[in-house]
C-alpha cells in the first residue's frame, strides 16, 4: 500500500470527532484534522458562571517514500509551529494538543529512536492559560508484524494512535 493510499483509508477513522480538510493545508502535509471543545462550568444555575474550559487538537498527516532524521526534523517543526499558530491562550483554554502522523515505505533504524525521543511542550502563563503537547506516530507500510498489521512508531504522547493506525490498516487474513 503506497503512503497516499494508508492516509485515505485512516482518514475516515478521524471523521465522527474531527473536522477534516483536505484542501486549502499547510504546504508539507496532505490532509489536517481538527477538534475543538468546549464546555462550561455553573453553579447552580447559568448565571453563575465559574469557568470555560477549552481543549483542542490539531491533527497532520504526512506521506513520504523514505523518512529520515532530517525529513522527520523538517516535518515536525513544521507541524509544530502550525499548530501553534493556531491556539489562543486565555483563562479559559485547558490544552492544544498538536498531533502529526506520517505514513512511510521505509525507515532507518535511527529515525525510529528519534521518533521515540521527541518531545515538544509549550505551556502559557505557567499552564494557567493552558499548555500545548507534541504527539507523533510513525507508519512504516513497508514491515509487517506477526498480526499482520504495519510496524508504528511513536513518541509517549502518540500511543494512542497505535492501536488506530493498526486496527484500520491490518491487511486482511
Amino acid at each position: 500500500m503506497a503512503p497516499s493510499d494508508a492516509i485515505k483509508v485512516i482518514l475516515p477513522a478521524f471523521e465522527q470527532y474531527y473536522t477534516i480538510k483536505k484542501e486549502e493545508i499547510t504546504p508539507p502535509f496532505c490532509a489536517e484534522a481538527e477538534f475543538r471543545s468546549h464546555n462550561e462550568q455553573y453553579f447552580l444555575v447559568r448565571s453563575a458562571h465559574i469557568a470555560d474550559i477549552d481543549s483542542n487538537e490539531f491533527v497532520y498527516f504526512a506521506d513520504t517514500y523514505v523518512l529520515d532524521t532530517e525529513k522527520l526534523e523538517e516535518l515536525v517543526k513544521a507541524a509544530w509551529e502550525a499548530g501553534l499558530a493556531k491556539v489562543k491562550p486565555y483563562n479559559g483554554h485547558r490544552n492544544s494538543d498538536v498531533s502529526l502522523l506520517i505514513f512511510t515505505k521505509s525507515i532507518s533504524p535511527e529515525t525510529a529512536i528519534k521518533i521515540k525521543k521527541t518531545k515538544l511542550y509549550k505551556s502559557y502563563k505557567f499552564s494557567l492559560h493552558g499548555w500545548s503537547h507534541f504527539k507523533l506516530a510513525v507508519c512504516d507500510l513497508g514491515t509487517t508484524g506477526k498480526d499482520g498489521a504495519p510496524e508504528v512508531f511513536s513518541n509517549r504522547q502518540g500511543k494512542d494512535f497505535i492501536k488506530l493506525i493498526k486496527k484500520n490498516l491490518k491487511n486482511p487474513s
